[in-house]
């Protein structure tokens, strides 16, 4: 990525969507077919579409936008996401903005093997079985990468196979779970590791005499984590305190944790859909990660240390950079670009650390003014929409509910109905029928 001066994305919010447009390409290099990309001006093709999914009738445009003051790990990175919800973009920015004047984002990883289950549902001899499969072992991990040689010729494959013992839930006896522990590189892994289950099938059931069950991926990834910390320095103690209370009441409170969660996926989530990966993988990784314990437990860990706030995330990201719709969606492919990433790694570390970031801003909106007042001024364009609003009246019909916010503290479609009306009745230009 070209490093140019900060000041190109200031007020990048303030600018045409073209001045952006100019902006991004300027900063993060692209191309002018990538900015057509971007612009809409080469669509998606249908034809591209059938091949992704069944019965295709049609895309579904999701818009695409940029957080900007994200320095990570020393580098200035512009994030793109893909997301509908109203200040997620917004929020990211400010924070993200807070973060690089007073603190610092790192991250680093844990580990780089997915896992993949070969099940056997109730085996009649655990012994016998144990002990074939551990003589085995090698020959199983040669079989297991001779399915998969381009893989091995990148520098991955299986590693290692781990084998688990479980009681079945209706006390019918037990069941043997093999994890086949493997190195994607810088794909997700899922079809792979699929694939070399299943071909791993007819060999383990030959070795042990017993039936093999399932053959599948496991979304918890918990040998390949992404973590990421943010430091704010010299803190304003009732804002440090209040983001620690908050954390603590997600810790005490499935209840609470699942919407603190669901805050540091607003973060992550978008930049999936953005790069063409499975956000819904992520996803469950991510809560099956957070309830290992057997209670569900909030993602991010936030507390002072003297005068400074610290945050951490930890947990499983399995994202890729090569392959599937990462590599056949031009959109998927611009928005790589503009991260400037080219390793799944990388990748998941700023996922994790834009995360963090979001459930920052979050916390310390929740801990100060409140959650309404922040997203329901950008939400009145949203009101203002819904209400029939043409597109030239959109700006006068925000600052109207903006005013009507300010004075209720809150805003509704009903509001946004009669500041329509008053608005074509006053202004002569505007469409005079109400939608």
């Amino acid at each position: 990525m070209k490093k140019l001066a900060h000041s190109l994305l200031e007020g990048l919010h303030r600018l045409t969507r073209s001045e952006r447009l100019d902006r991004v390409q300027e900063f993060c290099g692209l191309s002018p077919e990538d900015r057509r990309v971007l612009s809409g001006e080469q669509p998606f093709p249908i034809e591209v579409a059938e091949h992704f999914i069944e019965n295709v009738v049609g895309v579904f445009p999701i818009p695409l936008g940029v957080a900007t003051h994200f320095h990570i790990d020393g580098r200035e990175v512009l994030i793109p996401m893909a997301v509908e919800e109203t200040s997620i973009i917004a929020a990211a920015s400010a924070t993200a903005k807070w973060v690089a004047r007073e603190g610092s984002i790192r991250t680093y990883s844990k580990g780089n093997l997915i896992i993949g289950q070969v099940q056997m549902p109730n085996v009649r001899n655990v012994a016998h079985a144990k002990r074939v499969l551990h003589e085995n072992r090698g020959d199983l991990i040669a079989l297991a990468n001779a399915c998969i040689p381009g893989l091995v010729a990148r520098g991955g494959g299986v590693r290692d196979i781990a084998i688990r013992e479980i009681a079945r839930p209706d006390d019918e006896g037990m069941m043997l779970v093999l994890h086949i522990l493997c190195d994607p590189c810088d794909a997700m892994g899922a079809n792979l590791i699929n694939q070399v289950c299943e071909a791993l099938k007819p060999r383990i059931e030959l070795l042990t005499d017993e039936r093999v069950g399932l053959c599948i991926l496991s979304n918890l990834v918990d040998g390949k984590l992404a973590c990421a910390e943010v430091i704010i320095r010299n803190v304003d103690p009732l804002i440090g305190k209040g983001i620690e209370e908050a954390t603590l009441f997600a810790k005490a409170d499935p209840y609470r944790a699942a919407t603190h969660n669901k805050g540091v996926l607003n973060g992550i989530d978008p930049i999936l859909i953005a790069t063409g990966n499975d956000w819904r993988a992520v996803e469950a990784g991510i809560h099956a990660y957070c309830a290992r314990s057997g209670s569900y437990q909030p993602v991010t860990d936030w507390k002072m240390v003297g005068g400074d706030l610290v945050g951490h995330f930890e947990a499983p990201l399995a994202v890729g950079t090569v392959g599937g719709v990462t590599r056949s969606h031009p959109v998927a492919q611009v928005a790589l670009k503009m991260l400037g990433v080219n390793r799944a790694d990388e990748l998941a570390r700023i996922c994790a650390a834009v995360g963090l970031v979001q459930n920052l801003g979050a916390l310390k909106a929740l801990s100060t003014v409140g959650i309404v007042k922040g997203h329901m001024q950008l939400h009145t364009a949203n009101l203002a929409i819904a209400a029939g609003a043409e597109v030239h009246e959109i700006s006068a019909m925000r600052e109207r509910l903006g005013k009507v916010l300010e004075r209720e503290k809150r805003v509704n479609l009903s509001d946004a109905l009669a500041c329509l009306a008053d608005l074509r009745k006053t202004d002569p230009t505007a469409v005079s029928q109400i939608h």
